[in-house]
């Protein structure tokens, strides 16, 4: 598999997985592994606005509102997403 084929492949589990959460969540965050094994056997980093679509800690797919918090942390510059499923926070920066 080339590298412009998993590329595409990564996006469009993504895309299903974000047509899936809410109704169901185990679909949604397997095709986030999925995308992430193809990544890790092709050498294909995530792109970083998909990075931020999923949990580092428990890999689960994050819809704001629904099982994930965001909030702006501007003493530090940061985006923090916070999982509800796992508690774990993930910090990005603006």
């Amino acid at each position: 598999m080339s590298k412009t084929i998993a590329e595409e492949r990564i996006e469009r589990l993504f895309q299903l997985a974000e047509k899936r959460i809410g109704r169901e969540d185990e679909l949604a965050d397997r095709y986030v592994e999925l995308a992430r094994k193809i990544g890790m056997k092709e050498e294909v980093s995530i792109p970083s606005d998909l990075r931020k679509k999923f949990c580092s800690n428990c890999y689960s797919y994050l819809k704001p509102g629904y099982n994930c918090e965001i909030k702006l942390n501007s003493d530090k510059k940061k985006v923090e997403y916070k999982c509800r499923e796992c508690g774990n926070i993930d910090r990005y920066g603006y």
